[in-house]
């Protein structure tokens, strides 16, 4: 019996079992336990983007230009597209980290734009929404997450508190008033420097009814979201909450209103500012997903850490959406992108049975939950069927199973129950849905599998308390991969996220106007939590360099188990957690550096690969390690992933290493890729095991399986491509050019294209009238159902950016796409469609 016949069966012997440990070796699909989150349906949305980056050929004043220089470009350009009638809106202008502007225009001006000399690509512009950020009045308590990371060691143990280190914030801006947070801005303060970049009512968002595309900067950056000064609070408070590294000093760059969302472009302009604020460290706990390494934001950011600054930027919460997820900046290559563990603990009202807190979850449509009184409970197994015993005046205690939660809270409440008490049936509590308005005031409640054995285990009668207090309790997630944390790896196979931290369920500070802290979820949480662990490294060791930092980091982390099974016993996917969760006291304590951090194999078509570590002993003693490695899950698909076993194999030139004080000595590590899923990613980490003890050094690995370039990036959702008019009727083939009658090319991206480009063709003679535009770096859409739509002027661009108007007649548009890492001269490389026949006539 072969492997890949046998995992299935080994599947259902699994669940026969209990889920006993899978070996990760085994190559074959895997169900996990918990559903999920990345399937999802709908009808088609329109994700085209309306603001642009165009970048101008000249390099930034960061990477040697000046700024005469650069300046010289900008007017040229200024006067170009105003020379040419161009019909576009100028946000900002950018000479530092990247030389170029972000404009409003649509998409019909792309080609004028990019036939003015000088213009060397446009990007799109992508909108950045503000995670939803909700108060709480739990007691304050971020010490979980802080153990999960040993930034609690950090502090109490080695001394060290982030004193004289400057962290930026860039976000919703700072409570600056915040007792927590120092109480004050300017010179001095805890919060020191900083800028808001778009005033309150900025919401970049054309969905919403607020939506106000125009920035109102002024000098002060207070937070009327809440979002940044949680995520300050995380990084540096002190007082009632004590975050990470509680004596920084923080800049707040404040680039969202009190809602919405903001844009790659503002956050470009808060980078440019940060570096000029001389910050050692930037947070960002935002960004665009679906986005490349070289789209703007990444690539300035990663040009902050060639000027000493590290950066730290949340790989995203697209959990959702599936593979290649990650957003930037935190795909930067040089930046850190993160991603999000839940907290060990979350905070719970509780009730009372004989003295025991019994943490509980109030189900979705419930009635709400007393705050006091007392009431007799009563065990009624599942609940399944209509109950025929009397609970007039009883709580009810069902079990979790074999039938909706909404059928036995109905089951109960019609036999006369007063209140619905539904035990898990695994590990820890649960939120759960009641499906609907049940139209009574019967509160229903999910509380924890061990809490329902304890209850039952009770002598008759088990009498219960309503309290109105909250309290810690295991979260039956705790320390596993975030639901909603992104996928990678990144579009050119880069292994992103790089790393994690705790980022579901922190408590932290919140506006002082709305209540002064909150519990909030998002790998915005877990990117502060790294931020302020670099400044108690750089505390520790101030003599290292920005571009170290991620390295040393990743050296001490912990990677954790697969989340949505963690009795299987495997790790989790290398592209979902990077090098696991971050350790600093480890960090801190190491004697071993291994570089490179990571190890990113690409494609495995070509064979095994072999690369180089070089591994350094900074202690005096003579140390031995002894290497191996571990494979993670690996997973097939893009927008909706399946889950696999993995075989690949690392092989080593030397079993072991020994090194002296201050020595060090490079091994060669030989990476097979596993057999399985074509189109898949895979990972594990090399692990360095000191013979006589001590700490643990790991290396993540990650790769693609097979051939990339067979990935298909136009795909059909309701028959896209599409040739159709303003209104996105297909049927239309005459186009007026004028009052917006343009043709539009509707097309759905699977995903990412190196290389997005539309050519006319002249329909009667087959040859090229010229390109209508080419974008680089080209995102994928969100959803198998989002598309872009591309209008076209009837302009072209011919020989050496000559501008071409073709006349009235018959003509076709050939969309092209290349590959991700694809061969512009290879044919296999690229993707096309060619449109119907349409008519232009001009009136």
């Amino acid at each position: 019996m072969t492997k890949k016949f046998l995992f299935p069966l080994l599947i259902i012997t699994l669940a026969l079992a209990n889920f006993a440990p899978v070996v990760a070796s085994e190559v074959g699909p895997l169900e996990p336990l918990v559903q999920d989150p990345s399937a999802e349906t709908g009808e088609l949305t329109d994700e085209t983007p309306t603001l642009w980056f165009v970048e101008l050929a000249g390099a930034p004043v960061s990477e040697g230009n000046t700024s005469t220089g650069v300046d010289n470009e900008h007017k040229k350009f200024r006067d170009e597209a105003k020379k040419e009638k161009i019909k576009y809106q100028e946000r900002f202008s950018y000479d530092s980290l990247w030389n170029g502007f972000s404009v409003s225009t649509t998409t019909s001006e792309l080609g004028k734009l990019s036939r003015i000399e000088g213009v060397k690509a446009i990007y799109p512009v992508m909108v950045v929404n503000a995670p939803q950020t909700t108060p709480s009045s739990l007691d304050p308590a971020l010490y979980s997450a802080l153990a999960m990371t040993g930034a609690d060691a950090a502090q109490s143990e080695l001394g060290y508190t982030g004193n004289g280190i400057k962290v930026a914030v860039m976000d919703t801006g700072v409570d600056y008033d915040h007792p927590d947070l120092g109480g004050c801005f300017g010179a001095g303060c805890r919060v020191a420097k900083g800028w808001d970049f778009v005033g309150d009512a900025y919401n970049a968002d054309d969905t919403s009814p607020s939506y106000n595309p125009i920035p109102s900067p002024d000098p002060f950056p207070d937070d009327c979201n809440g979002h940044g000064t949680h995520v300050a609070g995380i990084i540096g408070a002190n007082g009632v909450v004590k975050g990470v590294a509680p004596e920084v000093t923080i800049g707040a760059y404040r680039v969202f209103g009190c809602d919405g969302s903001t844009s790659d472009d503002i956050m470009l302009a808060a980078m440019e500012r940060a570096l000029k604020d001389k910050m050692q460290v930037l947070n960002m706990s935002i960004g665009s997903a679906f986005e490349w390494p070289q789209s703007p934001t990444a690539v300035a950011a990663s040009r902050l850490v060639k000027k000493g600054m590290v950066v730290v930027a949340s790989i995203g919460n697209s959990g959702a959406n599936g593979l290649y997820a990650a957003g930037a900046p935190g795909l930067g290559e040089n930046v850190i992108g993160v991603a999000s563990f839940d907290n060990t603990d979350v905070f719970l009202p509780y009730l009372e049975v004989n003295g025991a807190q019994i943490g509980y979850v109030t189900m979705s449509f419930s009635a709400p939950t007393p705050t006091s009184g007392t009431g007799e409970i009563v065990d009624v197994g599942l609940a399944c069927s209509p109950l025929e015993v009397d609970l007039t005046g009883l709580v009810a205690l069902a079990s979790r199973g074999t039938c909706a939660f909404g059928d036995k809270a109905i089951n109960a409440i019609n036999a006369g129950a007063v209140a619905v008490l539904i035990s898990n049936n695994a590990a820890g509590v649960f939120n759960g849905t009641l499906g609907a308005p049940l139209g009574s005031d019967v509160p229903v409640v999910g509380i924890s599998q061990a809490d329902g054995v304890f209850i039952r285990a009770q002598a008759a009668p088990i009498v219960m308390n309503w309290t109105d207090q909250m309290a810690s309790f295991p979260s039956p997630t705790g320390g596993l991969i975030s639901s909603f944390s992104s996928y990678g790896l990144s579009p050119d196979l880069d292994l992103k996220p790089d790393i994690g931290a705790p980022g579901g369920n922190i408590y932290s500070t919140y506006p002082l106007e709305e209540g002064g802290y909150a519990t909030l979820s998002g790998t915005s949480m877990s990117s502060p939590h790294v931020a302020g662990t670099v400044a108690l490294l750089l505390q520790a060791r101030p003599k290292t360099k920005a571009a170290d930092v991620r390295s040393i980091l990743q050296n001490s982390s912990e990677p954790a188990l697969w989340s949505l099974a963690p009795s299987y016993g495997i790790l989790d996917s290398v592209h979902r957690q990077g090098a696991g969760i971050v350790q600093i006291d480890d960090a801190i304590l190491s004697t071993t550096s291994i570089e490179p951090g990571k190890l990113a194999l690409g494609e495995s078509q070509d064979g095994p690969v072999t690369k180089k570590l070089r591994i350094t002993n900074n202690s005096r003693d003579t140390i031995t390690y002894d290497l191996s490695f571990e494979n993670a899950i690996s997973t097939g698909g893009v927008i909706t992933p399946d889950f696999w076993g993995s075989d690949a194999e690392v092989t080593f030139n030397k079993s072991s290493v020994t090194l002296k004080g201050r020595r060090h000595e490079d091994i060669k590590v030989t990476i097979t890729a596993p057999s399985e899923p074509d189109q898949g990613q895979y990972g594990g980490y090399i692990i360095l095991t000191p013979r006589e003890g001590g700490q643990v050094y790991r290396v993540p690995f990650a790769g693609f399986v097979g051939d990339y370039q067979s990935i298909q990036v136009l795909t059909a959702p309701y028959g896209l491509p599409l040739l159709t008019d303003q209104y996105y009727d297909d049927t239309v083939s005459t186009f007026t050019l004028v009052d917006g009658d343009l043709p539009y090319v509707l097309v759905h991206l699977d995903h990412q294209s190196r290389l997005f480009r539309l050519e006319a063709f002249d329909a009667v003679t087959g040859k090229s009238v010229g390109t209508i535009f080419e974008l680089e770096y080209m995102v994928r859409n969100s959803t198998t159902t989002g598309f872009y739509a591309f209008a076209w002027d009837g302009t072209t661009t011919v020989k050496h950016k000559k501008v071409f108007t073709v006349p009235n007649g018959q003509y076709t548009i050939k969309l092209s796409v290349l590959k991700a890492l694809g061969n512009p001269k290879n044919s296999a490389d690229w993707e096309t469609w060619t449109s119907p026949v349409f008519d232009i006539a001009r009136p």
